[in-house]
Formats: C-alpha cells, structure tokens, sequence
C-alpha cells in the first residue's frame, strides 16, 4: 500500500501568535514524560532575588497586560539575564518588570496553562505529533519570524519593518507558482505582514471562508497558509473576537479556530487523508520557557543594527502536526524552526530548488513523521458546550472521540483596547500599500490618529476592500 508520503497532496500550516512551549504545552509532561516541558520546580528570580516557581495557573485574557516583551533587547535579557552572564533562561521575570516596574505583576510571566484548559491543542498533541524542539527562526518579534516562514530568511532583520520586496530569495508561494504547483494565504480579514505581496501578486490570496469551501470541495491547493484574525473588531452581527491568541487577546477564540481549521479538514474523509496540518506559532511574546535556543549554522545576513548573524535560534514555539499517517502520541526530537516550513513545502512539491537561504538550505524538514502503513481511521473531533453534552449522550462509538470546548465569554472582545505594537505596524504597512494605489482610491486617513484595534481594523479593512476586487478578478 502506498505510504503516507505517497498519499501527500496537501501541507497547510497555521501561525499562530506569541505563546511559548512551557506556557501552552509545558505541563503535558506529567502525562507523558517524554514531552520536555515542566516538572513545576523551574524558577526565574525576581528584582529582588526571590526564586519565583512556574505555575499552571494561565487565564484566558487580562492576566498578560501590558504586553510582555518579545523584541530583540527583551529576548536578549530573557534569554542570557540581567545583567548578562549568568544562568540561561533566567530573565524573563526581570525583563517583563520592565513594562510596569510591578514586582508581583511580573510574576505573572511565569503562569502556564494546565493541559485541561486547552482541550484542542492539547488533544492534538497527544493524539498526533508533538515537537519538542522547535523554536522561533531568531530571538525577535513577529514579522522576522514569520518572514522565516515565508522565505526562509529575514534578509538580515530582526525589527518590524514588513517589505521585503525586491530580495533576492523568493516566497515559498512564488517558488510553487513558477514551478506549477498550486499555493495561498488564507486570511480571516487581513493578513500580517503580506501586504506588500497582496499588492502585487492578488491570485496568493483568499479569505478564510474560501478555505472552508476548498475544505469542502477538496480543492485545496499543494500549499496553504493560514492567518487567524488579529483584532477584536465590530461587525454588523456584533463584536469579533480575535483569534491569534496574541497577549492580551481570549486563549479560547484562538482554541475555536485552531479546531476550526481541523474540522475543516477532517471531516472531509478524502480530503483528510491526502493533508498534513501543522499549527505553530511565530514566537513565544515574551512568556518563559525553560529550554535555551541552540546554535544554528549562521545565515548569509547580518544584521547591522545589533550586529547578530542568525546563529542561533529564538525562543522555543508549540508546534504539533496532524494527519491519519501519524501514530497517536508521537514526540518528535529533533531540531525544527519555521525555515523548516518552506523547506519541507519545496522538497515535497519542488526537489531541488537553488534559490534559497543558507539557513532554509540546512533546516531540517518533518516529511517522515508519517510513519505509518495505513491511514488512521479513529476520528477525533471537536464541540462547543451543549453541542458536545448532546453527541456524548449516547451510547460509546468506538475509535470515536468528541472533546468538549469551552467558546470564549461574553465581553472576550474589546475593540476598544489600545493599539498593539504589532497591529500599529501592520497600519503602517497598510498605508504604505495605499499610497501606491490611485489617489482617487485612497483614504487620506492621518493614521497617527488611529489608537484603538477598532480603528486600525476599520482602516485596513478600507484598504483591503480596494485589494479585494483584484483578488477576486485573480480567481478567488
């Protein structure tokens, strides 16, 4: 019978934002030992000395406010300490002081999730493949990092600038389309960090309702990317809750959306056996984890503002793949980053591709995690609330398993919270896309005045309302 490789026509990745391994996989380790995450003994010290324990008592929102440090400076004190040279891993209580000089508030950075809070990931990544070694591309923020993803480099960048047009390694998406393969970037309603492709390259893109449809028909393409939505919003149907999981936005929306994009999937037989589903995360926003990023062979970039040279990796992501050709309970050890991604994506649907990044060229790539003979045929699902009380009712199916999860609560969604680092950058980005279209097709907005995640989703869904129409023409 042909293997799982063999039976491989699709690889969809979905990013998620800034949480790290510890603090959303970290206690999985009392189940099974073989997950290198925490025994509840790892500490970080305080500014005043005091040993503060890691605990599993993450909430779901308003426990991470302000928003922990994750740029190059604050990585470099999570990473080697304050002041640097001492025990590694010791800085992150010390680093998140610095946003509120509150000492009992930054202990905070030490709470992790207990794995029944999070039924989906958690369910995932028993049931399928766990990565216990794999790590943001560059201890950074989120743009270099997901830069990684999508072309397997940053050109040398470790800030939050968003174009890199012009450079002389292409996309993962580019690569396909010349080669004849089929690729796209699912966005919920706007996408980070692309904006300078959906500009120029529309046929890339589609909204998520387009993937539930390509779900649906099973007409996904070779590659697909998915982005959740990044901002609490209103809509004509009420408040949106954001879905990145990004501090401080609701865990469990992003929980909704993770299984969202399993379900669509799975419940596609056909469709389930041709897939393999990786979800990730760009980087760890600044919350603790216990293991420190190995070395890596340098990239060909400097980076001429901090002097770092890519050789070494950032701070350890959850990450778990899912397809029927996976073993149930998989730990996968080995050392992955998201340059893994366009690596894995051009060996299966390219071969040999010249054009690459010297730290794409020796990522490691996670093809043969499919091990086994013959597809899986238990189905895994997911229900919200009272839907999962009514389909438990009955009597046991075997090799059936419904996990109940748990919607987020009323009032999860505030639009009205202050702008984010990573949101003011994305308005940003999006004005400098408009400025390229015709003056009678701009907004004219000053977007200094944009303070609030409410207005910055009102001023890129006007931009993206004026791309749209050329996404459509392009097919989608």
């Amino acid at each position: 019978m042909p293997s799982g490789l063999d039976q491989l026509e699709h690889i969809v990745v979905l990013m998620m934002e800034n949480r790290s391994f510890d603090h959303m996989l970290g206690f999985l380790k009392k189940q099974d030992p073989r997950i290198e995450g925490l025994t509840g003994n790892e500490t970080n010290p305080d500014t005043t000395g005091a040993l503060i324990p890691v605990q599993d008592k993450a909430e779901y929102q308003s426990q991470l406010q302000p928003d922990p440090g994750h740029h190059w400076e604050d990585v470099k004190i999570q990473i080697f300490g304050e002041p640097e040279g001492g025990p590694k891993m010791q800085g992150f209580i010390k680093a998140y002081y610095h946003k509120q000089q509150n000492v009992q508030h930054s202990h905070l950075i030490m709470q992790c999730f207990a794995p029944e809070k999070l039924p989906v990931i958690t369910t995932l990544a028993r049931k399928f493949a766990v990565f216990n070694h794999w790590y943001s591309s560059l201890p950074g923020p989120t743009i270099p990092n997901r830069a990684f993803a999508h072309f397997g480099t940053s050109f040398g960048k470790t800030d939050m600038s968003l174009f890199y047009l012009g450079q002389k390694y292409p996309t993962i998406y580019q690569r396909m389309v010349n080669q004849g393969r089929t690729a796209k970037i699912y966005y919920y309603d706007q996408t980070i960090g692309m904006a300078f492709i959906l500009k120029d390259q529309p046929a890339l893109f589609a909204t998520f309702d387009q993937f539930e449809a390509d779900c649906r028909s099973g007409n996904l393409p070779d590659y697909s990317f998915i982005e959740p939505n990044y901002a609490d919003h209103s809509t004509p149907t009420g408040n949106m809750v954001a879905s990145d999981q990004h501090p401080d936005h609701n865990v469990l929306a992003g929980e909704e959306f993770i299984a969202s994009v399993y379900m669509n999937i799975r419940n596609n037989e056909d469709l389930w056996k041709k897939t393999l589903l990786l979800i990730v995360y760009d980087e760890h926003g600044g919350i603790y984890d216990h293991v420190e990023p190995p070395a890596c062979p340098p990239d060909e970039f400097t980076d001429p503002v901090t002097g770092f040279k890519f050789d070494r990796l950032g701070i350890r992501v959850p990450a778990v793949a899912v397809s029927p050709w996976i073993p149930e309970g998989a730990v996968i050890n080995r050392t992955f980053d998201h340059a893994s991604i366009p690596a894995t994506v051009t060996k299966k649907f390219i071969g040999d591709y010249r054009a690459r990044s010297p730290r794409e060229i020796n990522a490691d790539t996670f093809l043969d995690i499919l091990t086994l003979s013959e597809p899986r045929t238990d189905y895994i699902g997911f229900r919200s609330g009272l839907m999962a009380d009514a389909a438990e009712a009955g009597p046991p199916q075997p090799g059936r398993t419904l996990v109940r999860m748990s919607p987020p609560p009323a009032g999860a969604a505030q639009p009205d919270r202050p702008l984010s680092q990573l949101l003011f950058d994305q308005v940003v980005a999006m004005q400098q896309v408009e400025r390229t279209l015709p003056l009678d097709q701009q907004t004219h907005l000053d977007v200094s005045q944009i303070t609030t995640e409410a207005q910055a989703s009102d001023y890129i869904r006007q931009v993206m309302s004026k791309l749209r129409p050329q996404i459509r023409e392009a097919g989608r």
